[in-house]
C-alpha cells in the first residue's frame, strides 16, 4: 500500500451516482451542498477505505455519502509527512513583514514543515507569539514551536501549510453518516538513505509534535462519536523484526503519545505482507510480527489490518488446489510467467490464517484488501501519479480477496477509495464503485466445513448474500438445495453432501438467482 506518498496530490473525484430518494437535510448548517441520502442500497464486505481529505465540503459530502451507501462504516487519512528538509512551498509563509521561520528573540535550530489538509485549533498554539495562525498571500499557515518551555531561547520550529479544513470536513460528514474516522498520525521524517526507515535524529521533534496534533485533536473531536482513533502512516512488514529495529521503535514512542493523549482511542496499522520468493517471508514469520507491532500499543487498543499483498502483487489469492498452476496474468509482470509455488511461499489465505492463529491479547485483527492491479492495462484507468502506475481491478477480484480474509478478520477495510472505486476507463463506462453496486446480491463464501446435522453427512457454508438457493459442487457438478440457513456476524447455509475428493469447489447461488463470482475450494 502506497498512499502515504500521495496525501499532497488531490483526486478529482467521480462519485457513484443514485437515484434520489430519501433525504435528510442538515440543520447543522446553512451550505449550498446537496441533502444528504443516507440509506446503504448496496451493502458489500468491504467496511472501510483509505481517503484523502477535502477542503471542498461538497465533494467531501459527496464522497462520504458514496461510500456509506455501499455499506462502509469507516473512513482512513494518510497522515502528512513531518518533513525535516527545506521546503520551497513555504516561501508565501510571511509574518510582521518577516519569513515565518524567523522569530524576534529566539534561536531557530531547525525548521521542520507539514503540509495538510485540516484547519487546528487553539489546541495546536500553547505560546503567545510563537505559535500564530497566519493568513498570508492568500494561504493559511500556522508556526509552532516544540520547546520544552515557550521561554526557552532556542526552538524547533514546525511550519504548516493547509489548503483547508479537510479532515474538519470529514469528520461532520462521518458524524452526520454514523461512520468513524481514523486520521493518520503525523510520518515520521524518512532517511535519505534508506527510505524504508524513519529519521531517528528527528523522531524527538516528530513526538511534540504528535502531542500538540492529538491535544488539538482531542479539543476538538473528543465529542465526536466519529472519531474513532488515529492510523499509524508509516509502514512495515509483518515479519518477525530486530530488537533494535527503528520502526518499532517509532511506533513504540509515537503509540506512547496516543496513548498519554488520547486515552482509549484505537491505533490502526495495516502492515504489509510479501510472499515472494527471495524477496519476501514465509507465513510462519506473521506471528511474531504480530507480536513486534501489539507491543508498542502502550496499552492502547489496537487494529492491525494486515495488507493482503495482492493488489502490489507480492501476495496471490489462488485457491489452495492451485499452487502449481500459473501466476494470474496481471501478476507476471511481478514475478515472471511461472507456478504460484516457483514465484510465491504462499497466498493470502495461507498468512491471514496464520496472523488469526497468533492475534495478541489486546488486538483486533482486520484484513486490508488492495483494491488496484500491479500495473494499468490499455485503455484502464487507475492511478496516474505518483509512480508506479496502478491499474483498476475489478469486483470478481475483490470478491476473491474477501474470500481470502477468511472467516476470523473482525473487518475488511481497503486502499484506497480515490482513484480505484472511482475512476472511469470512459464517461459512459462503470466505475469499480458502479460495479459493486451492480453486483451487490452475489454470494461470496469466505469459509466451508464439513458439518452434521440431524446425523446427516453435509457442508456448512459462511458468507454474504447466502440465503434460499442452492450450493454446487465441483468436481462432480452435482447441485444440492440448501436445507438450513443461520445468520450472525457472517451468514451460514447448509446442504447435505459428502466430498468424493481431496479439493471440493463450492459455488453458490442464493434465491435471488445471484451465484458468486468465484469458487471456495474446501481442502
Amino acid at each position: 500500500m502506497e498512499g502515504a506518498r500521495v496525501h499532497r496530490i488531490l483526486w478529482l473525484i467521480v462519485v457513484v451516482a443514485f437515484v434520489v430518494g430519501l433525504v435528510v437535510p442538515d440543520d447543522s448548517q446553512v451550505d449550498e451542498c446537496a441533502a444528504r441520502d443516507t440509506r446503504v442500497i448496496a451493502p458489500y464486505p468491504i467496511t472501510g477505505y483509505w481517503v484523502m481529505p477535502r477542503a471542498d465540503a461538497c465533494v467531501t459530502r459527496r464522497m462520504v455519502e458514496a461510500i456509506h451507501s455501499i455499506g462502509a462504516d469507516t473512513l482512513i487519512s494518510f497522515g502528512p509527512r513531518f518533513n525535516a528538509s527545506p521546503d520551497p512551498d513555504f516561501a508565501d509563509c510571511v509574518v510582521d513583514g518577516h519569513p515565518c521561520a524567523q522569530v524576534p528573540g529566539k534561536e531557530v535550530r531547525h525548521v521542520y514543515t507539514y503540509t495538510t489538509s485540516e484547519e487546528f485549533g487553539p489546541g495546536l498554539l500553547r505560546c503567545q507569539g510563537l505559535d500564530r495562525r497566519i493568513e498570508s498571500r492568500g494561504r493559511i499557515f500556522y508556526r509552532v514551536g516544540l520547546g520544552a518551555s515557550c521561554a526557552d531561547r532556542v526552538q524547533d520550529l514546525v511550519l504548516v501549510s493547509t489548503d483547508g479544513d479537510g479532515l474538519g470536513n470529514l469528520m461532520a460528514e462521518a458524524a452526520a453518516y454514523g461512520m468513524r474516522v481514523f486520521p493518520g498520525l503525523p510520518a515520521a521524517p524518512q532517511r535519505p538513505d534508506k527510505t524504508w526507515e524513519p529519521d531517528q535524529a528527528h523522531l524527538a521533534a516528530l513526538n511534540a509534535f504528535t502531542a500538540r496534533v492529538l491535544a488539538d485533536y482531542r479539543a476538538r473531536f473528543a465529542g465526536s462519536a466519529a472519531f474513532g482513533g488515529v492510523y499509524q502512516s508509516f509502514e512495515l512488514a509483518a515479519r518477525d523484526r530486530a530488537d533494535d529495529d527503528p520502526i518499532i521503535a517509532l511506533y513504540a514512542a509515537q503509540h506512547a503519545v496516543v496513548a498519554a493523549t488520547l486515552p482509549g482511542r484505537k491505533i490502526l496499522v495495516s502492515p504489509y505482507i510479501d510472499a515472494r520468493r527471495g524477496r519476501g517471508f514465509p507465513p510462519e514469520q506473521v506471528a511474531a510480527g504480530l507480536a513486534d507491532i501489539a507491543g508498542t500499543r502502550a496499552g492502547a487498543p489496537m487494529a492491525i489490518a494486515v495488507q493482503d499483498g495482492r493488489g502490489t502483487g507480492k501476495v496471490p489469492v489462488h485457491a489452495p488446489n492451485e499452487r502449481a498452476a500459473r501466476v494470474a496474468p496481471r501478476l507476471v509482470p511481478v514475478v515472471g510467467d511461472v507456478s504460484n509455488a516457483q514465484a510465491y511461499y504462499g497466498a493470502t489465505r495461507d498468512y491471514v490464517e496464520a496472523a488469526a492463529r497468533n492475534v495478541p491479547p489486546g488486538v483486533e485483527l482486520w484484513v486490508n484488501v488492495e483494491g488496484f492491479e500491479p500495473a494499468p492495462a490499455a485503455g484502464e484507468c487507475g492511478r496516474v501519479e505518483p509512480l508506479p502506475l496502478r491499474g483498476r481491478t475489478t469486483k470478481a477480484r475483490l470478491d476473491q480477496q474477501i474470500m481470502a480474509a477468511g472467516t476470523r478478520a473482525g473487518k475488511v477495510i481497503s486502499y484506497g477509495w480515490d482513484p480505484f472505486f472511482t475512476c472511469q476507463s470512459r464517461f459512459d463506462t462503470p466505475s469499480l464503485a458502479d460495479d459493486i453496486v451492480n453486483g451487490a446480491r452475489q454470494p461470496i463464501i469466505v469459509g466451508a466445513s464439513r458439518k452434521d446435522m440431524n446425523g446427516r453427512p453435509g457442508i456448512l457454508v459462511e458468507g454474504h448474500n447466502l440465503r434460499g438457493g442452492t450450493l454446487r459442487f465441483d468436481p462432480q457438478g452435482m447441485v444440492v438445495r440448501q436445507e438450513w440457513y443461520g445468520r450472525g456476524r457472517l451468514e451460514s447455509a447448509w446442504a447435505p453432501y459428502t466430498p468424493a475428493g481431496p479439493w471440493t469447489s463450492i459455488t453458490a447461488t442464493n434465491g435471488t438467482g445471484q451465484t458468486s463470482t468465484s469458487p471456495y475450494v474446501l481442502p
